[in-house]
């Protein structure tokens, strides 16, 4: 067999479940010779894997060094650092795909020879810049590790134009995006279900607005709601189970395997999210929800975040509603119609290859491939 070129993907996140990071994986799994590294098990479709263990921050000496502004030193006293570093000692890559900025410095220093592409998942300097402690102190950590290091990664891209905007105006970087879509599904619409089903799948954090969701649907008769929430948020899943037990109309569900979770969304008939810019990036969030819906071949109902309300209203599968309330909600929903869901339905349908993982990924197949080239170029692989 024809040797592959050698490509590291890079996360600090347990792959196997990482639905951005999977389709990382996929596109590159036996082109290359594909060499992840990460937390829990092995991705399908890797030739080696390197697990390393998830440990919390180090504490008081890395908060010492956070305050003393010695971010370099901070950075590779972390836990994770340390241990992928000692992990991939001795292995040699023709090109890394960092993913997020934390894995950035350690994937330069890897000195692969076609250099690295940085895929970032958020705009990390505003991460949770609604909290003050946050804003002083992690903040200005994670504008050195972008202004420290971007420039040096080869190309970069995020999910979102919003966001590359921003990177690019602070760090006089060029950005790609390559949005969170998902993976073209074989499916079709049903037809609409008597009650009208609603559905919203994610984390179980509070500030996801998620007792807005059930407040605004339960307000409007002929609609049900089913939740399917990850246990991030143990209090607050507790709340909305509680709310669940003395209401037939609502369902929280335990959350279901990545690789299941299109076809089950398959039998609603409306997708749900409302999050409000509490930060930067709920701002200008475009998560993979949004094309989770249209993979479903259902309607999408959204705030008026610009990312999300544009990609519904070019395709015409959903509807926005004016604010991020209960009250916002119910507006919407009072004044659809079935024959509009089904519409909605048909056109998440007819849009779903267009808003498909596959229109997106060759933004990573082009950056990758350049570095992969490069590096044979300069000699034998």
């Amino acid at each position: 067999m024809a040797q592959r070129p050698r490509l590291l993907i890079l996360s600090f996140s347990p792959i196997a479940q990482d639905a951005r990071v999977l389709k990382q994986v996929a596109l590159f799994a036996g082109r290359t010779e594909l060499t992840t590294c990460g937390f829990g098990p092995a991705p399908e479709g890797a030739d080696h894997h390197v697990e390393i263990t998830h440990r919390t921050l180090p504490g008081r000496s890395w908060d010492a060094l956070l305050q003393l502004r010695a971010h370099r030193a901070g950075y590779w006293l972390l836990p994770d650092v340390r241990a992928a570093r000692r992990a991939l000692r001795g292995l040699t890559f023709d090109a890394v795909l960092a993913d997020d900025i934390d894995t950035l410095p350690l994937a330069l220093s890897l000195d692969a020879r076609g250099g690295v592409h940085s895929d970032l998942h958020e705009y990390f300097p505003r991460l949770q810049e609604e909290h003050e402690p946050w804003r002083r102190r992690i903040g200005p950590w994670y504008t050195w590790l972008c202004r420290s290091h971007l420039p040096r990664a080869a190309s970069v891209t995020t999910v979102g134009h919003a966001i590359a905007r921003e990177y690019t105006r602070q760090f006089g970087v060029e950005v790609g995006v390559v949005t969170n879509a998902t993976p073209l599904a074989d499916l079709h619409p049903t037809p609409v279900h008597d009650p009208v089903r609603v559905v919203h799948s994610g984390t179980s954090h509070r500030e996801r607005n998620l007792m807005a969701l059930v407040e605004g649907v339960l307000a409007v008769p002929g609609y049900t709601l089913d939740l399917f929430l990850t246990p991030t948020d143990p209090a607050h899943l507790a709340q909305l189970r509680a709310r669940a037990q003395d209401e037939p109309r609502l369902t929280v569900h335990d959350p279901v395997a990545y690789h299941d979770l299109v076809p089950t969304l398959n039998d609603f008939d409306l997708g749900v999210h409302l999050l409000p810019p509490r930060n930067f990036n709920f701002a200008n969030a475009l998560p993979n929800k949004m094309f989770d819906f249209a993979q479903a071949r259902i309607g999408a109902i959204v705030g008026p975040s610009p990312e999300m309300a544009a990609v519904v209203r070019d395709n015409d599968f959903g509807e926005v509603a004016p604010g991020y309330g209960a009250r916002d909600l119910a507006q919407v929903l009072e004044h659809l119609t079935p024959a509009r869901i089904q519409q909605m339905k048909r056109h998440a349908d007819e849009h779903a290859e267009d808003l498909s993982a596959g229109t997106q990924v060759v933004g990573w197949d082009r950056a990758v491939t350049r570095l992969l080239e490069r590096a044979w170029g300069r000699g034998e692989a």
